[in-house]
């Protein structure tokens, strides 16, 4: 049985290998894989991106537990979730919105039952005490039914993760969500859409905007335009992204998270 974990705590502090200790303690024959803990501290969209990006390449039957959790300790929900042959354990706040998006089969509980969490439960590391130890019995055979009621697709928490919309016919709309350690721009502008657009436009070159700035046509490799000049690019997530080819397009440009980006013919 596989548990993969995404979290927002770094690996400087003692939080990620003290949840691995305590998912070994109560299902030994159980691995673990980190998608990353290099989540942006408290930033639950860049989690929500990097997790739908991660999960479906994992083996079926794997436990995710995620944890972007800013209200820990308050009265927000925890959910467990199957579908898509998958288990998640997360906070109800956005975290699998893009997730759940792609699946029309997802049951869902809202985790209760202490009698799976670890004791005592601490006001600031749920992910120790509650994510850790409720993936642990899950990938050891736990029922979802067994951790609290059943809970319905449209009373969980949801408009958090901004997507992409068209503006206009002929002009897709979107936003920057994350920036990754190359400096490359993640959007919120899938692949889908700038087919559509495409397909709405009837082949016309296609030009990406960048907080007013065009940035240029997109292309199908980094080296496609000479080094050191901006372009757009559909990433292995299958997301429209913005980099600079053998730098960095956050500090080149001047860019971050929510700055506005547009799709337009030329």
């Amino acid at each position: 049985m596989l548990i993969s974990l995404l979290t927002d705590f770094g690996t400087r502090d003692e939080y990620v290998g003290v949840m691995k200790a305590v998912m070994a303690d109560i299902c030994p024959q159980a691995r673990t894989v980190d998608i990353t803990h290099g989540i942006d501290p408290q930033d639950i969209i860049h989690g929500a991106f990097i997790l739908a990006a991660a999960y479906r390449y994992f083996p079926v039957g794997t436990v995710h537990v995620a944890v972007v959790d800013p209200g820990v300790g308050s009265a927000r929900r925890i959910l467990a979730v199957e579908c898509g042959g998958y288990r998640f354990v997360a906070p109800d706040n956005g975290l699998l919105e893009r997730v759940l998006a792609e699946q029309a089969d997802a049951v869902a509980v809202t985790v209760e039952n202490q009698r799976y969490f670890l004791k005592p439960v601490s006001h600031t590391f749920h992910g120790r005490d509650i994510f850790a130890a409720v993936g642990a019995h899950l990938a050891a055979g736990l029922p979802l039914s067994e951790l609290g009621p059943a809970l319905e697709r449209h009373a969980m928490v949801s408009g958090v993760v901004p997507g992409c919309r068209f503006a206009a016919p002929d002009c897709l709309e979107g936003t920057v969500v994350a920036i990754d350690r190359f400096g490359n721009l993640m959007t919120s502008i899938d692949a889908a859409a700038v087919e559509n657009l495409a397909g709405r436009t009837a082949g016309r070159q296609l030009v990406v905007e960048l907080g007013g700035r065009p940035i240029g046509g997109i292309v199908s490799f980094y080296d496609s335009v000479d080094k050191d000049l901006p372009l757009a690019i559909i990433g292995s997530r299958g997301l429209l992204e913005i980099s600079i080819n053998c730098g960095n397009a956050g500090r080149t440009l001047k860019a971050g998270k929510k700055d506005g980006v547009r799709v337009y013919p030329a």
